[in-house]
């Protein structure tokens, strides 16, 4: 069976082609740029893989409290997800229209969807608590990257106790784990809160958006524009949302270097709650493309943590798409 996993992100759209036997195999793989169009997208997939597709495995960004395991997609399944599009329109609307596109270009194919939010849900309730009044069910603190967690969780050393891993990519978070256990994670309601990302802000005084709502004019399609594409490291850079390209610039300008030393003492500061939350720290992991690559933003991080002693420190890549790879087969199989 050959299974097609695809993973649209807030920048790119990142496909592998697996043969699922005993093993899931990977036959292909390619990133493409995150692209307007799903069914032009796809097209350009099946072009270069060239070989029949049986399955195709789906991320999904963003399930609510609903979804907290893979499922198969249909008209129902569809139905509620499209519900949810308003909450998370980074990343949901492109990834339910590839869902669509591939109905329509494969109707012999199952589609399985995967979704970032479930392995949080595993979290203790009151990490999911928001100190509002209930005046809607959904706002709730739900966590994302979850596939990227749970992928690294799958190959963790046997002890590794406490443990933080630092997802950090286009878009970042920290999740705290005990015995690989999730306890919690510092997005929340969307995946605009928690730590300074490449191009959205992470948390934020929920005055800074009344003010800017209500005495610097914005709109809230405006304001959802400058949260969600022109802040973080483009925004206090001035220049660009990646970590490549502004530490080529770190040494000889300004707005970089003050774009890149918020960002690191922001995660530093994130850190330090989650390492409140599970009471010290064995195991801290890095992974996503900052964190598999930027050396220098490593050690920094690991430097202004030496006050906690000894912890094993270790680089992870993360394999989202082989993670919806054996969820589709544990899916289809059952």
């Amino acid at each position: 069976m050959n299974i097609l996993a695809l993973n649209g992100g807030s920048s790119s759209l990142k496909y592998t082609l697996y043969r699922a036997a005993e093993n899931v195999e990977e036959l292909r793989a390619q990133t493409l740029p995150a692209g307007g169009n799903a069914g032009e997208a796809l097209a350009d997939v099946l072009a270069s893989v060239q070989r029949p597709v049986d399955a195709v495995g789906h991320r999904i960004v963003f399930g609510g409290a609903t979804f907290t395991s893979p499922v198969r997609a249909d008209d129902a399944t569809m139905h509620q997800l499209e519900r949810l599009v308003d909450i998370e329109p980074l990343h949901l609307r492109a990834e339910l229209d590839l869902v669509y596109a591939a109905m329509r270009a494969l109707p012999g194919a199952s589609n399985v969807l995967c979704f970032d939010t479930a392995f949080h849900r595993r979290a203790p309730a009151i990490a999911h608590r928001l100190p509002l009044p209930d005046i809607d069910p959904m706002l709730q603190r739900y966590g994302f990257h979850g596939l990227s967690y749970e992928y690294v969780v799958s190959k963790l050393p046997p002890g590794a106790g406490r443990t933080i891993i630092a997802h950090l990519g286009s878009g970042a978070s920290l999740c705290a784990l005990r015995d690989g256990e999730p306890l919690d994670t510092t997005m929340g309601f969307t995946a605009l809160g928690g730590l300074m990302m490449g191009t959205r802000p992470g948390d934020l005084d929920p005055g800074v958006i009344l003010r800017l709502l209500r005495d610097d004019g914005y709109s809230v399609e405006a304001l959802s524009d400058l949260l969600y594409h022109c802040s973080g490291l483009l925004g206090v850079s001035g220049s660009s949302s990646d970590m490549r390209t502004l530490m080529a610039e770190v040494s000889t300008n300004a707005s970089v270097r003050n774009a890149v030393d918020l960002f690191v003492y922001q995660l530093v500061k994130q850190l330090g709650s989650m390492l409140a939350v599970i009471g010290g720290l064995d195991t801290l992991v890095f992974t996503g493309g900052i964190g598999e690559n930027q050396a220098e933003i490593r050690d920094r991080v690991v430097s202004e943590l030496r006050f906690l002693g000894n912890f094993t420190v270790l680089v992870i890549p993360t394999d989202e798409n082989r993670m919806i790879a054996q969820h589709t087969v544990r899916v289809l199989a059952n």
